[in-house]
């Protein structure tokens, strides 16, 4: 287990891989999907983003602990900046650091493709996702009135900060395991 880890009471990134996401991970995918969002979407929304992921329009990730997908997260990328689509995490594996992985990757990501920001939204009432976010950079820009199901608020949030070198440095320190 790492210093970071032992020091955030998380378990090892180690056992903990990232891979694109593909069709053959839709049947483990749509229980977290279905459990994690009051209008889940469909195996035909993730298998449509997944043809646009071929394309370098949108990227996708699951994180698996052995043979187990536990999460899975998106980018979607609109000229220079990209734009999280998704995140989300087993329930039985929440709080571990698999969302926390998942984050840094895509962030890896779009600085690769050259992304000067990165954007997203959450549901007002998420506050451990927020956390999670501001933690890599995130900061409130807005809010989109009742996004959720038409009854509940999101928060934009930006990072504005991917193409600075002190930015790639936090980043190693949040997640080394995710360093490219």
């Amino acid at each position: 287990m790492s210093v970071l880890a032992k020091l955030l009471g998380r378990q090892s990134f180690e056992r903990i891989t990232i891979e694109p996401m593909r069709r053959k991970h839709l049947a483990a995918i749509m229980p977290i999907e279905q459990a994690s969002y009051p209008r889940p979407w469909t195996p035909g929304v993730f298998a449509s983003e997944m043809d646009l992921a071929r394309g370098g329009e949108r990227h996708y990730l699951v994180a698996r602990d052995g043979n187990e997908v536990v999460g899975y997260a998106g980018l979607m990328f609109v000229i220079d900046d990209a734009h999280v689509t998704n995140i989300a995490v087993a329930a039985s594996r929440q709080r571990q650091g698999i969302a926390t992985r998942l984050l840094a990757e895509l962030a890896w990501e779009a600085i690769a493709r050259n992304c000067q920001a990165l954007t997203l939204e959450v549901r007002v009432s998420n506050v451990g996702a927020q956390a999670l976010y501001r933690e890599f950079g995130f900061a409130p820009a807005g809010v989109r009135k009742k996004y959720y199901e038409n009854v509940e608020d999101a928060i934009v949030m930006w990072n504005n900060d991917l193409s600075l070198p002190d930015y790639r440095e936090h980043l190693t320190g949040l997640c080394p395991e995710a360093v490219r």
